[in-house]
């Protein structure tokens, strides 16, 4: 007979998404616990039973209980799922190592996280597994605006991970419900490469808004963008139908659309003539596409990797590039047949 209690999950990190899954943990009668980065942050949350700063007009259930104590939150934790940005991964695992050390029951650490590390040009699980060698590391993403999972609007997601297996299963199960509904994956390259591509193909997007190009334009680039995020990932060793999932192509069209997609709205802003360092002065949330079209760039010149969508946005976002100047760019390459499939190959 399978353990039905609930699981002990520790969420770290207060922004809107890791605040939405720690809420959904909560209504789902987990043992949950939100973890700030700044003890005031804790202690205003606590007070207000809202998440002022990232995420207003939700509600947090009594049951779910915030802290700065990264310690105690991680003590008792079966579970760890972290939401940061790519730039901080690294140093909430160590923040985590020095706090855990040996001690702990942990026996999951799932990533929020959807880009890649600058310089390594690692992962997130693959940061995660030089934190913590032994330990089963994941990801948990697909098409997800934080603030609908928290109102309890129906989604779905995929939870790859590096060792499927039982508890695996048992995370599956007590996270899905009427509301958010888990699939499970071995696919943990693919779903964490999908994550990170739709960011800048959501910016690539919202450049066709901003310049106003039309909805033949938006679908005839979103429709290439898959095309590529499949060349890309296939040739990184991940799995092609992965992309044509949740962590893929839902993703990548929830983002590309959502009047809320972060991307999405950098990309519109450029398109309509801002500059981008301005848009990222004192910007209070990340655009993680920014950094990822960098890492991804890099990634792709050094595995010699053709990814023509991708180094239009970064020659916009790193070299001045006119968006209608990388349009033409694109509308103007050597003509090609159009060959994918949505199956893998044999």
């Amino acid at each position: 007979m399978s353990d039905s209690r609930p699981l002990h999950f520790t969420v770290i990190g207060a922004g809107a998404w890791g605040t939405a899954v720690a809420v959904h943990l909560a209504r789902r009668g987990q043992r949950a616990m939100l973890v700030t980065r700044r003890p005031e942050h804790a202690v205003t949350m606590q007070l207000a039973r809202e998440n002022r700063d990232y995420l207003p007009g939700v509600k947090l259930p009594e049951t779910l209980s915030v802290t700065s104590d990264l310690r105690a939150a991680l003590l008792e934790a079966e579970v760890a799922l972290i939401a940061s940005p790519s730039h901080a991964l690294r140093e909430w695992c160590s923040r985590m190592q020095a706090e855990l050390g040996g001690a702990g029951q942990l026996q999951l650490f799932i990533s929020l996280v959807k880009g890649l590390e600058l310089g390594t040009l690692l992962r997130p699980s693959e940061v995660m597994a030089q934190a913590f060698p032994g330990l089963n590391v994941a990801t948990l993403t697909g098409p997800t605006n934080a603030s609908e999972v928290a109102q309890g609007l129906p989604a779905a997601v995929v939870l790859a991970a590096a060792r499927p297996g039982e508890f695996v299963d048992r995370v599956q199960a007590a996270m899905s419900g009427s509301t958010l509904r888990l699939y499970t994956s071995d696919d943990l390259a693919g779903a964490e490469y999908g994550a990170s591509l739709k960011n800048i193909y959501a910016i690539s997007a919202g450049f066709c808004d901003g310049l106003k190009l039309g909805d033949n334009s938006k679908a005839s680039l979103i429709t290439r963008a898959l095309t590529e995020m499949v060349r890309v990932g296939e040739t990184l060793g991940a799995k092609r139908e992965t992309f044509y999932g949740l962590s893929g192509f839902g993703d990548l069209v929830a983002t590309c659309h959502g009047a809320w997609s972060r991307n999405r709205q950098f990309g519109e802003q450029i398109g309509a003539g801002a500059a981008v360092a301005d848009l990222l002065a004192g910007r209070k949330t990340v655009v993680e596409g920014y950094r990822t079209t960098q890492a991804l760039h890099d990634l792709c010149l050094q595995r010699g990797i053709t990814a023509p969508i991708l180094g239009e946005v970064h020659a916009i976002l790193y070299q001045g590039k006119k968006p209608m100047d990388a349009l033409m760019s694109l509308m103007t390459r050597e003509l090609k047949r159009e060959t994918h499939s949505p199956f893998p190959r044999k």
